[in-house]
Protein backbone atom coordinates (compact mmCIF):
# COMPACT_ATOMS: atom_id res chain seq x y z
CA UNK A 1 0.00 0.00 0.00
CA UNK A 2 1.80 3.43 -1.21
CA UNK A 3 2.00 6.10 1.82
CA UNK A 4 -0.03 8.44 -0.09
CA UNK A 5 -3.18 6.15 -0.09
CA UNK A 6 -2.30 4.96 3.89
CA UNK A 7 -2.48 9.02 4.72
CA UNK A 8 -5.80 9.08 2.91
CA UNK A 9 -7.24 6.11 5.07
CA UNK A 10 -5.71 8.17 7.86
CA UNK A 11 -7.25 11.13 6.86
CA UNK A 12 -10.85 9.58 6.75
CA UNK A 13 -10.05 7.47 10.09
CA UNK A 14 -9.18 10.91 11.50
CA UNK A 15 -12.57 12.50 10.68
CA UNK A 16 -14.72 9.63 12.04
CA UNK A 17 -13.05 10.02 15.03
CA UNK A 18 -13.96 13.82 15.86
CA UNK A 19 -17.59 13.64 14.20
CA UNK A 20 -18.20 10.48 16.31
CA UNK A 21 -16.42 12.78 19.49
CA UNK A 22 -18.78 15.41 18.31
CA UNK A 23 -21.86 12.69 18.55
CA UNK A 24 -20.91 11.82 22.04
CA UNK A 25 -21.65 15.23 22.85
CA UNK A 26 -25.23 14.64 23.22
CA UNK A 27 -27.51 11.44 24.74
CA UNK A 28 -29.28 11.58 21.60
CA UNK A 29 -26.44 10.48 19.12
CA UNK A 30 -23.71 8.99 21.48
CA UNK A 31 -24.80 5.45 20.30
CA UNK A 32 -24.02 6.75 16.06
CA UNK A 33 -21.24 8.37 17.52
CA UNK A 34 -19.75 5.56 18.87
CA UNK A 35 -20.20 3.62 16.11
CA UNK A 36 -18.73 6.08 14.17
CA UNK A 37 -15.46 6.07 16.11
CA UNK A 38 -15.17 2.27 16.44
CA UNK A 39 -15.61 2.10 12.53
CA UNK A 40 -13.09 4.90 12.44
CA UNK A 41 -10.60 2.41 14.78
CA UNK A 42 -11.09 -0.61 12.83
CA UNK A 43 -10.31 1.60 9.26
CA UNK A 44 -6.87 2.70 10.94
CA UNK A 45 -5.54 -0.50 12.37
CA UNK A 46 -6.82 -2.55 9.70
CA UNK A 47 -4.55 0.15 7.26
CA UNK A 48 -1.71 0.28 9.29
CA UNK A 49 -1.58 -3.78 9.26
CA UNK A 50 -1.20 -3.28 5.46
CA UNK A 51 0.90 -0.98 5.38
CA UNK A 52 3.97 -2.25 7.85
CA UNK A 53 5.01 -5.51 5.30
CA UNK A 54 4.32 -8.40 8.02
CA UNK A 55 5.73 -11.42 7.36
CA UNK A 56 2.83 -13.52 9.52
CA UNK A 57 -0.50 -12.42 10.81
CA UNK A 58 -0.70 -15.42 12.80
CA UNK A 59 -0.37 -14.21 16.54
CA UNK A 60 -2.15 -10.80 15.58
CA UNK A 61 -5.22 -12.52 14.71
CA UNK A 62 -4.99 -15.11 17.73
CA UNK A 63 -4.35 -11.88 19.74
CA UNK A 64 -7.12 -9.54 18.22
CA UNK A 65 -10.16 -12.56 18.77
CA UNK A 66 -8.44 -13.10 22.33
CA UNK A 67 -9.53 -9.48 22.83
CA UNK A 68 -11.94 -9.70 21.57
CA UNK A 69 -14.08 -12.69 23.26
CA UNK A 70 -12.77 -11.12 26.39
CA UNK A 71 -14.29 -7.98 25.58
CA UNK A 72 -17.53 -8.92 24.22
CA UNK A 73 -17.99 -11.07 27.64
CA UNK A 74 -17.39 -8.18 29.84
CA UNK A 75 -19.74 -6.13 27.96
CA UNK A 76 -22.45 -8.95 28.11
CA UNK A 77 -21.83 -9.11 31.63
CA UNK A 78 -21.15 -5.51 33.10
CA UNK A 79 -23.77 -4.82 35.11
CA UNK A 80 -24.26 -1.23 34.95
CA UNK A 81 -23.61 -0.24 38.60
CA UNK A 82 -20.12 -1.89 37.68
CA UNK A 83 -19.97 0.48 34.53
CA UNK A 84 -17.24 3.58 35.97
CA UNK A 85 -15.37 0.48 37.25
CA UNK A 86 -15.16 -1.57 33.59
CA UNK A 87 -13.97 2.14 31.85
CA UNK A 88 -11.39 2.47 34.94
CA UNK A 89 -9.94 -0.61 33.66
CA UNK A 90 -10.12 0.28 29.98
CA UNK A 91 -8.15 3.49 30.99
CA UNK A 92 -5.82 1.47 32.72
CA UNK A 93 -5.64 -0.91 29.79
CA UNK A 94 -4.93 2.06 27.11
CA UNK A 95 -2.28 2.61 29.70
CA UNK A 96 -0.13 -0.33 29.58
CA UNK A 97 -0.93 -0.60 26.05
CA UNK A 98 0.72 2.75 25.61
CA UNK A 99 4.03 1.68 28.07
CA UNK A 100 4.60 -1.62 26.08
CA UNK A 101 4.17 0.07 22.63
CA UNK A 102 7.34 2.88 23.96
CA UNK A 103 9.08 0.22 25.37
CA UNK A 104 8.72 -1.73 21.93
CA UNK A 105 10.04 1.47 20.05
CA UNK A 106 13.46 1.22 21.69
CA UNK A 107 14.48 -1.60 19.29
CA UNK A 108 14.06 0.64 16.40
CA UNK A 109 16.93 1.46 14.62
CA UNK A 110 18.04 5.05 14.35
CA UNK A 111 16.02 6.69 17.06
CA UNK A 112 16.33 10.73 17.21
CA UNK A 113 16.67 12.38 20.86
CA UNK A 114 12.95 13.63 19.97
CA UNK A 115 11.55 9.67 19.51
CA UNK A 116 13.37 9.28 22.47
CA UNK A 117 12.10 11.43 24.76
CA UNK A 118 8.73 10.83 23.01
CA UNK A 119 9.23 7.09 23.92
CA UNK A 120 9.95 8.12 27.79
CA UNK A 121 6.91 9.80 27.69
CA UNK A 122 4.67 7.23 27.00
CA UNK A 123 6.21 4.58 28.95
CA UNK A 124 5.98 7.36 32.02
CA UNK A 125 2.38 7.98 31.34
CA UNK A 126 1.37 4.72 30.26
CA UNK A 127 2.67 3.63 34.01
CA UNK A 128 1.09 6.07 35.59
CA UNK A 129 -2.03 5.64 34.07
CA UNK A 130 -2.00 2.05 34.49
CA UNK A 131 -1.24 1.91 38.09
CA UNK A 132 -3.55 4.92 38.68
CA UNK A 133 -7.12 3.04 37.19
CA UNK A 134 -6.01 0.08 38.77
CA UNK A 135 -6.34 1.96 42.57
CA UNK A 136 -9.12 4.16 40.88
CA UNK A 137 -10.89 0.73 40.14
CA UNK A 138 -10.14 -0.80 43.29
CA UNK A 139 -11.75 2.51 45.47
CA UNK A 140 -14.94 2.28 43.08
CA UNK A 141 -15.01 -1.51 43.81
CA UNK A 142 -14.67 -0.51 47.55
CA UNK A 143 -11.64 -3.13 47.69
CA UNK A 144 -9.84 -0.78 48.84
CA UNK A 145 -11.38 1.98 51.07
CA UNK A 146 -13.30 4.45 49.29
CA UNK A 147 -12.19 7.77 51.52
CA UNK A 148 -8.88 9.27 50.78
CA UNK A 149 -6.14 8.20 51.93
CA UNK A 150 -3.44 10.35 52.97
CA UNK A 151 -0.29 10.62 55.47
CA UNK A 152 1.61 13.81 56.86
CA UNK A 153 4.66 13.50 54.75
CA UNK A 154 2.59 12.69 51.49
CA UNK A 155 3.45 15.63 49.30
CA UNK A 156 6.92 15.30 50.15
CA UNK A 157 7.62 11.67 49.53
CA UNK A 158 5.38 12.80 45.72
CA UNK A 159 7.73 15.78 45.20
CA UNK A 160 10.57 13.20 45.84
CA UNK A 161 9.28 10.75 43.40
CA UNK A 162 8.97 13.20 40.66
CA UNK A 163 12.20 14.95 40.78
CA UNK A 164 13.57 11.27 40.95
CA UNK A 165 11.31 11.01 37.51
CA UNK A 166 13.22 13.83 36.05
CA UNK A 167 16.36 12.47 36.99
CA UNK A 168 16.08 9.31 35.73
CA UNK A 169 14.48 10.44 32.86
CA UNK A 170 17.34 12.48 31.91
CA UNK A 171 19.89 9.76 32.33
CA UNK A 172 17.63 7.70 30.13
CA UNK A 173 17.37 10.13 27.13
CA UNK A 174 21.45 10.58 27.62
CA UNK A 175 21.57 6.47 26.90
CA UNK A 176 18.99 5.15 25.70
CA UNK A 177 18.95 1.19 25.51
CA UNK A 178 17.03 -1.49 26.16
CA UNK A 179 18.46 -2.52 29.56
CA UNK A 180 19.51 0.72 30.73
CA UNK A 181 18.57 0.57 34.91
CA UNK A 182 17.41 4.03 33.97
CA UNK A 183 14.29 2.55 32.16
CA UNK A 184 13.40 0.59 34.36
CA UNK A 185 13.73 2.73 37.11
CA UNK A 186 11.59 5.43 35.20
CA UNK A 187 8.69 2.19 34.82
CA UNK A 188 8.97 1.32 38.91
CA UNK A 189 8.56 4.99 39.68
CA UNK A 190 6.29 5.93 37.11
CA UNK A 191 3.84 2.73 38.40
CA UNK A 192 4.54 3.98 42.32
CA UNK A 193 4.02 7.59 41.08
CA UNK A 194 0.06 6.30 39.87
CA UNK A 195 -0.71 5.01 42.80
CA UNK A 196 0.87 7.73 45.23
CA UNK A 197 -1.60 10.02 42.47
CA UNK A 198 -4.32 8.33 43.03
CA UNK A 199 -4.81 7.34 46.64
CA UNK A 200 -5.30 10.53 48.46
CA UNK A 201 -8.66 10.77 46.22
CA UNK A 202 -11.60 9.80 47.51
CA UNK A 203 -15.87 10.38 47.37
CA UNK A 204 -17.47 12.59 45.17
CA UNK A 205 -14.13 13.11 43.41
CA UNK A 206 -14.01 10.16 41.69
CA UNK A 207 -16.06 11.56 38.50
CA UNK A 208 -12.72 13.84 38.29
CA UNK A 209 -10.47 11.00 38.32
CA UNK A 210 -12.21 9.11 36.00
CA UNK A 211 -12.23 11.68 33.07
CA UNK A 212 -8.37 12.65 34.42
CA UNK A 213 -7.22 8.82 33.33
CA UNK A 214 -9.05 9.09 30.21
CA UNK A 215 -6.98 11.78 29.12
CA UNK A 216 -3.39 10.62 30.89
CA UNK A 217 -4.44 7.10 28.32
CA UNK A 218 -4.76 9.47 25.17
CA UNK A 219 -1.76 11.64 25.98
CA UNK A 220 0.35 8.15 26.26
CA UNK A 221 -1.06 6.93 22.97
CA UNK A 222 -0.29 10.42 21.64
CA UNK A 223 3.60 10.10 22.72
CA UNK A 224 3.51 6.45 21.97
CA UNK A 225 2.28 7.29 18.44
CA UNK A 226 5.24 9.96 18.26
CA UNK A 227 7.93 7.34 19.35
CA UNK A 228 6.65 4.85 16.28
CA UNK A 229 5.87 7.57 13.30
CA UNK A 230 2.21 6.37 13.51
CA UNK A 231 0.12 9.57 12.57
CA UNK A 232 -3.03 7.75 13.05
CA UNK A 233 -2.42 7.47 16.54
CA UNK A 234 -0.89 10.39 17.11
CA UNK A 235 -4.33 12.00 16.31
CA UNK A 236 -6.55 9.28 18.12
CA UNK A 237 -4.41 10.27 21.28
CA UNK A 238 -4.85 14.01 21.03
CA UNK A 239 -8.20 13.74 20.59
CA UNK A 240 -8.72 11.69 23.86
CA UNK A 241 -6.30 13.27 25.74
CA UNK A 242 -8.11 17.05 24.61
CA UNK A 243 -11.40 15.45 25.52
CA UNK A 244 -10.55 14.35 28.87
CA UNK A 245 -8.98 17.31 29.81
CA UNK A 246 -12.05 19.68 29.13
CA UNK A 247 -14.50 16.83 30.87
CA UNK A 248 -11.93 16.76 33.97
CA UNK A 249 -12.26 20.73 33.91
CA UNK A 250 -16.48 20.68 33.61
CA UNK A 251 -16.52 18.16 36.33
CA UNK A 252 -13.90 20.85 38.42
CA UNK A 253 -16.46 23.46 37.49
CA UNK A 254 -19.34 21.30 38.55
CA UNK A 255 -17.71 20.64 42.17
CA UNK A 256 -16.51 24.21 42.15
CA UNK A 257 -12.59 23.38 42.70
CA UNK A 258 -9.67 23.21 41.10
CA UNK A 259 -7.93 20.20 39.72
CA UNK A 260 -5.15 21.14 41.86
CA UNK A 261 -7.27 21.21 44.86
CA UNK A 262 -8.99 17.89 43.88
CA UNK A 263 -5.17 16.11 43.32
CA UNK A 264 -3.93 17.36 46.71
CA UNK A 265 -6.11 18.07 49.01
CA UNK A 266 -7.22 14.64 50.43
CA UNK A 267 -10.90 15.17 49.89
CA UNK A 268 -12.80 15.16 53.30
CA UNK A 269 -9.47 14.56 55.09
CA UNK A 270 -8.94 17.45 56.62
CA UNK A 271 -12.78 19.53 57.09
CA UNK A 272 -15.39 17.37 59.41
CA UNK A 273 -18.75 18.35 58.80
CA UNK A 274 -21.24 19.30 61.30
CA UNK A 275 -23.26 16.79 62.53
CA UNK A 276 -26.71 16.88 61.44
CA UNK A 277 -29.40 15.86 63.53
CA UNK A 278 -32.94 16.18 63.24
CA UNK A 279 -36.80 14.66 62.63
CA UNK A 280 -37.68 12.03 60.11
CA UNK A 281 -40.59 11.73 58.43
CA UNK A 282 -41.24 8.54 57.17
CA UNK A 283 -43.86 7.71 54.35
CA UNK A 284 -45.25 4.49 53.10
CA UNK A 285 -45.67 3.73 48.96
CA UNK A 286 -49.57 4.47 49.55
CA UNK A 287 -48.44 7.75 50.88
CA UNK A 288 -46.12 8.81 48.13
CA UNK A 289 -48.80 7.23 45.38
CA UNK A 290 -51.54 9.89 47.04
CA UNK A 291 -49.20 13.11 47.01
CA UNK A 292 -47.73 12.33 43.49
CA UNK A 293 -51.66 11.26 42.26
CA UNK A 294 -51.63 15.45 42.53
CA UNK A 295 -48.95 16.76 41.45
CA UNK A 296 -48.75 18.84 38.76
CA UNK A 297 -44.99 18.57 38.13
CA UNK A 298 -42.43 15.98 39.19
CA UNK A 299 -38.75 16.06 38.79
CA UNK A 300 -36.69 12.97 39.74
CA UNK A 301 -33.28 13.19 40.33
CA UNK A 302 -31.18 10.09 40.18
CA UNK A 303 -28.14 9.07 41.88
CA UNK A 304 -25.89 6.23 42.49
CA UNK A 305 -28.02 4.27 44.64
CA UNK A 306 -30.31 3.97 41.33
CA UNK A 307 -27.67 2.24 39.65
CA UNK A 308 -27.40 -0.36 42.45
CA UNK A 309 -30.78 -0.73 42.86
CA UNK A 310 -31.20 -1.01 39.24
CA UNK A 311 -34.20 1.04 39.25
CA UNK A 312 -34.25 3.23 35.79
CA UNK A 313 -36.72 0.97 34.25
CA UNK A 314 -39.39 1.38 36.96
CA UNK A 315 -38.43 5.20 36.95
CA UNK A 316 -39.21 5.66 33.23
CA UNK A 317 -42.71 3.61 33.79
CA UNK A 318 -43.47 5.80 36.83
CA UNK A 319 -42.77 8.96 34.68
CA UNK A 320 -45.01 7.67 31.68
CA UNK A 321 -47.75 7.19 34.08
CA UNK A 322 -47.33 10.59 35.58
CA UNK A 323 -47.31 11.77 32.30
CA UNK A 324 -50.71 10.51 31.42
CA UNK A 325 -51.83 11.68 34.89
CA UNK A 326 -51.05 15.20 33.55
CA UNK A 327 -48.13 15.74 35.14
CA UNK A 328 -45.02 17.30 33.71
CA UNK A 329 -42.17 14.69 34.35
CA UNK A 330 -38.31 15.73 33.86
CA UNK A 331 -35.42 14.25 35.14
CA UNK A 332 -32.31 16.77 37.48
CA UNK A 333 -28.97 15.36 36.31
CA UNK A 334 -25.93 16.49 38.49
CA UNK A 335 -22.67 16.58 36.28
CA UNK A 336 -20.94 14.48 38.98
CA UNK A 337 -24.18 12.43 39.86
CA UNK A 338 -22.31 8.48 40.25
CA UNK A 339 -19.06 7.61 39.99
CA UNK A 340 -18.56 8.67 36.43
CA UNK A 341 -19.01 11.18 34.42
CA UNK A 342 -22.30 10.84 32.30
CA UNK A 343 -23.07 8.05 34.72
CA UNK A 344 -26.90 8.87 35.18
CA UNK A 345 -27.24 9.45 31.10
CA UNK A 346 -26.22 6.09 30.79
CA UNK A 347 -28.43 4.76 32.97
CA UNK A 348 -31.84 7.06 31.88
CA UNK A 349 -30.65 6.46 28.03
CA UNK A 350 -30.63 2.01 28.81
CA UNK A 351 -34.20 2.57 29.89
CA UNK A 352 -35.42 4.87 27.29
CA UNK A 353 -36.07 7.66 29.27
CA UNK A 354 -36.99 11.17 26.07
CA UNK A 355 -33.46 12.91 26.05
CA UNK A 356 -35.73 15.97 25.95
CA UNK A 357 -37.08 14.98 29.68
CA UNK A 358 -33.31 15.09 30.91
CA UNK A 359 -32.08 18.75 32.29
CA UNK A 360 -29.60 19.88 33.40
CA UNK A 361 -28.72 21.13 37.20
CA UNK A 362 -28.20 24.75 35.80
CA UNK A 363 -31.26 24.47 34.25
CA UNK A 364 -33.26 22.90 36.58
CA UNK A 365 -32.20 25.21 39.08
CA UNK A 366 -34.42 28.87 38.58
CA UNK A 367 -37.29 26.73 38.43
CA UNK A 368 -37.02 24.17 40.94
CA UNK A 369 -39.44 26.84 43.21
CA UNK A 370 -42.29 25.87 41.15
CA UNK A 371 -41.54 21.84 41.11
CA UNK A 372 -44.62 19.96 43.44
CA UNK A 373 -42.52 17.46 43.84
CA UNK A 374 -38.64 16.33 43.65
CA UNK A 375 -37.86 12.73 44.03
CA UNK A 376 -34.42 11.71 44.90
CA UNK A 377 -33.65 8.75 44.15
CA UNK A 378 -30.31 7.10 45.67
CA UNK A 379 -28.62 10.58 45.02
CA UNK A 380 -26.77 11.94 48.24
CA UNK A 381 -24.11 14.10 47.79
CA UNK A 382 -25.38 16.26 44.69
CA UNK A 383 -28.41 17.61 46.93
CA UNK A 384 -26.77 18.02 50.20
CA UNK A 385 -27.52 21.94 51.75
CA UNK A 386 -24.09 21.52 53.30
CA UNK A 387 -22.66 22.29 50.19
CA UNK A 388 -24.38 25.66 50.27
CA UNK A 389 -24.74 26.72 54.28
CA UNK A 390 -22.17 24.31 56.25
CA UNK A 391 -18.47 26.10 55.44
CA UNK A 392 -16.92 23.46 57.74
CA UNK A 393 -18.46 20.75 55.17
CA UNK A 394 -15.96 18.99 52.69
CA UNK A 395 -18.48 19.54 49.84
CA UNK A 396 -18.96 23.15 50.69
CA UNK A 397 -19.11 25.34 47.52
CA UNK A 398 -20.06 22.55 45.46
CA UNK A 399 -23.10 23.64 43.11
CA UNK A 400 -25.92 21.05 43.90
CA UNK A 401 -29.57 20.39 42.43
CA UNK A 402 -31.53 22.53 45.26
CA UNK A 403 -34.00 20.37 45.93
CA UNK A 404 -35.35 21.51 49.09
CA UNK A 405 -36.28 24.20 47.60
CA UNK A 406 -39.03 21.76 45.79
CA UNK A 407 -42.68 21.96 47.49
CA UNK A 408 -42.24 18.48 48.56
CA UNK A 409 -39.39 15.82 48.60
CA UNK A 410 -39.02 12.21 48.67
CA UNK A 411 -35.50 10.88 49.34
CA UNK A 412 -35.65 7.24 48.32
CA UNK A 413 -32.95 5.36 50.32
CA UNK A 414 -32.04 1.95 51.79
CA UNK A 415 -31.22 3.77 55.16
CA UNK A 416 -29.95 6.78 56.67
CA UNK A 417 -26.27 6.08 55.81
CA UNK A 418 -24.42 9.15 54.19
CA UNK A 419 -23.09 9.25 50.97
CA UNK A 420 -20.24 8.30 49.14
CA UNK A 421 -18.30 10.97 50.18
CA UNK A 422 -19.12 10.76 54.02
CA UNK A 423 -20.99 13.70 54.67
CA UNK A 424 -24.24 13.72 56.57
CA UNK A 425 -27.15 15.19 54.82
CA UNK A 426 -29.46 17.75 56.61
CA UNK A 427 -31.99 17.37 53.25
CA UNK A 428 -33.12 13.96 55.10
CA UNK A 429 -34.79 16.11 58.33
CA UNK A 430 -36.21 18.72 56.25
CA UNK A 431 -39.85 19.72 56.94
CA UNK A 432 -41.10 19.26 53.00
CA UNK A 433 -38.83 15.98 53.19
CA UNK A 434 -40.47 12.58 53.21
CA UNK A 435 -38.48 9.17 53.28
CA UNK A 436 -39.54 6.60 51.75
CA UNK A 437 -36.83 3.91 52.97
CA UNK A 438 -36.45 1.08 50.91
CA UNK A 439 -34.90 -0.78 48.01
CA UNK A 440 -35.62 1.93 45.14
CA UNK A 441 -36.78 -0.51 42.90
CA UNK A 442 -39.35 -2.40 45.08
CA UNK A 443 -40.70 1.05 46.34
CA UNK A 444 -41.40 2.68 42.98
CA UNK A 445 -42.47 -0.51 41.59
CA UNK A 446 -45.06 -0.15 44.90
CA UNK A 447 -46.00 3.26 44.21
CA UNK A 448 -46.66 2.07 40.64
CA UNK A 449 -49.11 -0.33 41.32
CA UNK A 450 -50.84 2.26 43.49
CA UNK A 451 -51.24 3.94 40.23
CA UNK A 452 -52.75 0.88 37.86
CA UNK A 453 -55.24 0.00 40.68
Amino acid sequence: MSLELINVWYIVAAALFIFGLKQLGSPATAVRGNLLSAVGMLIAIVVTLFSQGIMTYTWIMISMGVGAAIGWLAAQRVAMTSMPEMVALFNGSGGLASLLVGWAALYNVGNTSFTDITILLSILIGGVTFSGSIIAWAKLSEIMPSAAIVFGAQRIVNAAILVALIACGVLFCMDPAVDSPFLYAVIVLGLVFGVMVVIPIGGADMPVVISLLNSYSGLAACAAGFAIHNNILIVAGSLVGAAGIILTNIMCKAMNRSLGNVLFSGFGAIKTATKVEGEVKPITANDAFLILEAASSVTFVPGYGMAVAQAQHVVRELGELLERNGAEVSYAIHPVAGRMPGHMNVLLAEANVPYDQLVEMDDINPRINNIDVAVVIGANDVVNPAAREDENSPIYGMPIINVDHARTVFVLKRSMASGFSGVDNPLFFGENTRMLFGDAKQSISSVIAEFKR
